[in-house]
């Protein structure tokens, strides 16, 4: 593994590559060639479903429209990393940090393609044992008190993803996005954050397995950043994913690094992500 391979970073659900423009900017300053890209349905390639741009807002179009990102699955998603991760390192092995849903596409593009991944960087990410969802976790009694599900605004197997209300105005759930997501982060800093959303993470991506083998994600040197005060994927949740890795592939055991952040530490402490993955390969 070279010692400077480039880093990519990959957002979670319902945010995009803007959520990592800090962090880059402590990247380059060490002198580092570092890019963001954009997930399957999300950022450039996102679309917003018409009921929460039709005014008057009708609340039953936001529990009942269909979303327009509802076909994106994780087949799809890891493709896009991999072409992705190509073209970043011009085919030379290219270190990942993936965020929170966006561990599950790079576990599947680790396995893939481990040629082409020096380092799988986990921040906060799921990490997902072989052949298991991403969502079943959500409903680990690991996870029981984040505050994720009581978040959405509709039925996910309805709609075919999971829903956000970011235009509310309800001072409490406003609170509670921010909880969930950038609890530490300043509170200018969080509605702005709040602002850049989309409002709909495709289902199918959550809903994807992969099947992990010693020769494919089991041989990649992987680290887990692991935020002590994350309210989306539970610390519990963290240290389950990284004890399941470390059990089925014992030869290549997880590197640890703990943030005291919530779950959004590119937000509320970027130059210290920085440092910890500009480190790391």
């Amino acid at each position: 593994m070279s010692a400077r391979s480039n880093l990519l970073f990959l957002h979670g659900y319902w945010h995009g590559s803007w959520c990592w423009s800090e962090v880059i900017t402590h990247v380059a300053a060490a002198g580092r060639s570092a890019v963001a890209v954009d997930m399957a349905g999300h950022g450039l390639r996102a679309a917003r479903p018409q009921c929460l741009t039709r005014r008057p807002l009708a609340p039953e179009a936001l529990a009942s429209e269909v979303s327009p990102v509802a076909g994106v699955d994780l087949d799809q998603a890891s493709d896009l990393l991999i072409s992705q991760i190509k073209e970043v390192g011009g085919g030379s092995p290219v270190t990942v940090v993936a965020h929170s849903m966006g561990g599950a596409v790079l576990t599947r593009a680790a396995q893939l393609a481990p040629e082409l991944v020096a380092h799988a960087v986990y921040l906060a990410a799921f990490m997902p044992a072989s052949d298991v969802p991403a969502l079943a976790y959500t409903q680990m009694p690991e996870n029981a008190d984040a505050l994720i599900a009581s978040s959405f605004r509709a039925d996910p197997s309805v709609i075919g993803a999971l829903r956000l209300d970011l235009a509310s105005d309800d001072p409490a759930y406003r609170g509670q996005l921010r909880d969930m997501f950038a609890g530490d982060v300043d509170p200018a800093v969080a509605e702005a954050a709040l602002g850049l959303l989309t409002p709909d993470a495709p289902i199918g991506i959550a809903l994807g397995s992969t099947t992990l083998t010693r020769e494919g994600w089991g041989s990649v040197p992987r680290t887990y950043v692991a935020c002590t005060r994350d309210m989306t994927v539970r610390p519990a949740l963290q240290q389950k994913f990284i004890s399941d890795a470390d059990a089925a592939f014992p030869d290549n055991p997880t590197s640890v690094v703990t943030l005291d952040s919530s779950h959004s530490p590119f937000l509320s402490m970027p130059g210290r992500v920085a440092d910890i993955v500009t480190k790391l390969g």
